[in-house]
């Protein structure tokens, strides 16, 4: 017959005795719960967990273990971490990011969260470092604050495009992630404030391109401006305008032109033979390879293409404006950054959220445990998760 409760687990803490454990006990899958009450009642056991991913990614773990020292700290127990692959390492599919070992009463519950707070950042971080490395003479601006499910995943997002960044600049010098555009998170890329300068809805306010510009500098005097281009259809023309207008600040290299143009159609002054006609000018071989439908629509489509950063390069070149920088922007995910990275385009900065995973699916992380009590044991084709 089973020893009463109190003398099996008498200094056990009972679910949802603090706020941290409500909020634990009402986010976490109930059959956690449930097993949770049955080791309470039943004994508990010292057990060890094996976390992976079934894809390669980046390894974000921070602030899944910060969480996890959170909850170890408020139960008055401790979980021990065998990291595997530290920080912004590349891992493989399948690959036990790390061990984590402890009372299975105190780690049963918590595996639904700490799991959420691990698998999509790991595919973020991967995505980011893919791109930076693709293109490591390129800035990139984290602009995904809007695309996402709350602040908790901005935060997650955020963390996870810096740690890509920095493993690109370890392994390639890459440039990287220089900032992002809430001020909540830009203490991941070293900022104390967010990067940004106007949206379309300031031109649209000032009634021209040029107007928005005027209004910034006289808003924010002394601050490198960046303007939008494509909001009357007139990337060139506006671009060349707002050159023209602030002259001191083009040649100082403190103005950028953001090309930001929609895929419903092409930049001014540009069409299918157009584009094939720019890309002939500085990167002939780039059309003569064989192309995905998707990668030509990036060379020589609608919206920000190749062609249309070499044609606005062109244009500030011709008219004296060699200082000004082109920021690109608009589904710069990591193909779409591979192909501009294939042909060279002169881009100065890109502006992305489309590091974020495309396929939530592949952001599982799993937790399997593969030891009760010291003796190995996993479900039956897990056994590559064993410790060796």
């Amino acid at each position: 017959m089973s020893a009463p409760i109190s003398q099996k687990l008498p200094d056990l803490p009972a679910v949802g005795s603090t706020a941290l454990e409500q909020e634990i006990a009402a986010r976490t899958d109930h059959y956690f719960r449930r097993t949770k009450e049955a080791v309470r009642r039943h004994g508990d056991k010292r057990v060890t967990y094996a976390v992976f991913m079934r894809r390669p990614v980046i390894s974000c773990p921070r602030l899944m273990l910060d969480w996890m020292a959170q909850v170890a700290e408020a139960r008055g127990t401790r979980f021990d971490f065998e990291i595997h692959h530290r920080e912004g390492a590349w891992v493989g599919a399948g690959d036990p990011l790390m061990y984590i070992s402890g009372s299975l009463y105190h780690l049963v519950d918590l595996e639904t969260i700490y799991l959420q707070k691990l698998g999509a950042a790991c595919v973020a971080g991967y995505n980011a470092y893919s791109m930076c490395c693709d293109l490591p003479n390129v800035r990139f601006l984290a602009m995904d604050a809007r695309h996402c499910a709350g602040a908790e995943m901005a935060e997650l997002m955020a963390y996870a495009a810096s740690v890509g960044s920095r493993a690109a600049q370890r392994d390639v010098g890459a440039l990287g992630f220089v900032g992002n555009a809430t001020d909540a998170t830009a203490h991941y890329f070293g900022n104390a404030r967010g990067f940004g300068t106007m949206p379309h809805a300031l031109i649209g306010y000032a009634g021209s391109t040029v107007r928005a510009a005027e209004m910034f500098v006289e808003t924010f005097p002394g601050e490198p401006v960046t303007v939008l281009v494509d909001y009357f259809g007139r990337e060139i023309a506006d671009a060349l305008e707002v050159c023209r207008r602030f002259p001191d600040i083009a040649a100082e290299g403190r103005l950028s032109v953001r090309l930001d143009t929609h895929g419903g159609r092409f930049i001014e002054g540009l069409d299918p033979a157009q584009s094939y006609a720019v890309l002939e000018r500085h990167v002939p071989n780039a059309i003569r390879q064989y192309r995905s439908h998707e990668e030509l629509a990036w060379l020589v489509g609608t919206g920000v293409s190749a062609a249309a950063i070499y044609r606005m390069r062109e244009a500030l070149d011709e008219a004296g404006f060699s200082s000004v920088k082109i920021v690109a922007s608009s589904g710069f995910n990591p193909a779409k950054c591979k192909v501009m990275a294939s042909v060279k385009a002169p881009i100065d900065t890109i502006g992305t959220g489309s590091y974020l995973p495309d396929r939530w699916s592949e952001t599982y992380a799993t937790a399997d445990i593969v030891e009760y009590d010291g003796r190995a044991s996993v479900k039956v084709g897990r056994e590559f998760l064993l410790r060796r």
